[in-house]
Order: C-alpha cells, then sequence, then structure tokens
C-alpha cells in the first residue's frame, strides 16, 4: 500500500511539474522571419500571434501577394519555433511515454 500511495505522490507532483511548464510556455514569446528579416511575427508559446512586423521596403502595391507569402512564411517559422521550445520543456516529462497528441 506504501508503494501505491508514493507512485500518487509523485504522479501528481509530475502534473504540478507539467502545469508550471505550459504556463511558463505562455509567459514566452519566439519571432519568426522571412525575407530577410523585413516581417517578423511574435508568437506566444501558446501559438497566440501577437505582434506582425512589416518593414517599409517590404511593402510593394504591385506585388500584394509576396507581402501575403512574406507574412504566411513568417508566422509559420515563429509557430516552428513554438513547437521545439514546447517540445524541449515538456518532452522531459513524456521522454518514454507513447501519448501521441498531448503535445
Amino acid at each position: 500500500m506504501k508503494n501505491m500511495q508514493q507512485l500518487m505522490k509523485q504522479a501528481k507532483k509530475m502534473q504540478d511539474d507539467m502545469m508550471k511548464a505550459q504556463e511558463e510556455l505562455g509567459n514566452k514569446t519566439v519571432e519568426g522571419s522571412a525575407g530577410g528579416g523585413v516581417v517578423t511575427a511574435v508568437v506566444t508559446g501558446h501559438k497566440l500571434v501577437q505582434a506582425i512586423n512589416i518593414k517599409p521596403e517590404a511593402v510593394d502595391p504591385e506585388d500584394v501577394e509576396m507581402l501575403q507569402d512574406l507574412v504566411l512564411a513568417a508566422v509559420n517559422d515563429a509557430m516552428k519555433k513554438v513547437d521545439e521550445m514546447t517540445a524541449a520543456s515538456m518532452g522531459k516529462y513524456t521522454k518514454g511515454m507513447n501519448m501521441p497528441g498531448l503535445f
């Protein structure tokens, strides 16, 4: 019975640690960029876009599609960085566990 109590205590601590790590991810931001930095996107660890910055040289009224592509590429770059940050932060809790779709 003592082993079961100890196991439950460890599971509770792991759950608390994971919740704290998820909260900390939400307070972190990453920046993705495209076009050599003419377009940047700032995204939180919870994948909320906080800012899109576009330098004037990226704006060409004759080529709006290029600007759209740059914005999309910058956001996708930032989202990829969030995924990497999440994997690094949460991976220590899920290492060795097969839980598809958890993170």
